[in-house]
């Protein structure tokens, strides 16, 4: 993390405070590296727990014992990381608020809520819990802040937003004017298209090439549309691609940093900034 002023541009000391942010919230030193790794490591575990957890052979004893013993380690962990993001950040309650903020709680909360919930006296009580328990699973959505492309991914979204929104418009009136057409053709005779809803339900299923095969015409002008309608299908899936692929090369070469603001929480800077581009605070 840059603190920029100095004589020369030196580095200046940072705070213990300091020092926990740039380990916990940016990926510029070898610390701050090691945390994220290692905190990929225990997200990828403690999903896979939850998912073994579910499995009927290790629901007894003593596998359900030590699964539940290595929930609550995993539960402490994320729970001392939440406190300490939470610590290091200028504004707290806005990062609780934030999505990742809200991510990190909802992955320790049904944990804790099990502890009021679990009530073998009432089966329904055992129902809610073992929803709740199933929620963990959600941790993997902590993963998005470590994927350095999703990014990229974020911003050509961003940018691309309305011709995206055109594009969804454009397929949604073709669905709209291939049930119509298909309604008019079979809601006569095929009890599966027998009305516009119906219908649209297969036009969205046929249009992205899937085909359950559930819902298919039987005369000559349905399968007419209906191959008509595949066939744009295909056409129209490199449409969205072509979109996000241009505005990711376009971003490609603009480098950015890891640094993370404290007031803010954005990160995304120049690799030379010394202050927030988003809040003007020092980075």
């Amino acid at each position: 993390m840059k603190t920029g002023g100095g004589a020369g541009g030196e580095r200046a000391p940072l705070g213990r405070r300091e020092r926990l942010h740039e380990i916990i919230f940016e990926a510029d030193t070898p610390t701050g590296k090691a945390f994220d790794v290692a905190l990929i490591v225990a997200i990828l575990a403690s999903v896979l727990v939850v998912i073994l957890s579910t499995m009927p052979e290790l629901r007894v004893e003593p596998w359900q014992g030590r699964l539940y013993a290595v929930e609550w380690v995993f539960t402490g962990l994320f729970t001392a990381e939440y406190l300490l993001r939470l610590g290091v950040v200028k504004r707290p309650i806005r990062y609780a608020r934030s999505f990742f903020g809200i991510v990190d709680l909802l992955s320790i909360l049904p944990v804790y809520l099990t502890l009021f919930l679990a009530d073998e006296s009432h089966p329904e009580a055992l129902l809610v819990v073992r929803a709740l328990r199933l929620l963990r699973v959600f941790r993997v959505l902590k993963l998005a802040r470590y994927l350095s492309e999703a990014t990229a991914l974020k911003r050509a979204v961003i940018v691309s937003r309305h011709k995206i929104f055109v594009f969804l418009t454009a397929v949604l009136i073709i669905v709209v004017i291939a049930s119509a057409t298909m309604y008019l053709a079979e809601g006569q005779t095929n009890e599966s298209l027998d009305s516009m809803p119906e219908a649209m339900y297969w036009a969205v299923i046929t249009m992205t090439t899937v085909g359950y095969g559930d819902v298919t015409p039987g005369t000559i002008t349905g399968k007419f549309i209906t191959a008509a309608l595949v066939l744009m299908g295909y056409a129209m899936i490199i449409v969205p691609t072509g979109i996000l692929s241009a505005e990711i090369t376009a971003h490609r070469g603009k480098g950015v940093s890891t640094q993370s603001c404290r007031a803010c929480m954005h990160a995304d800077h120049d690799p030379d900034a010394a202050f927030c581009k988003f809040c003007g605070e020092k980075l």
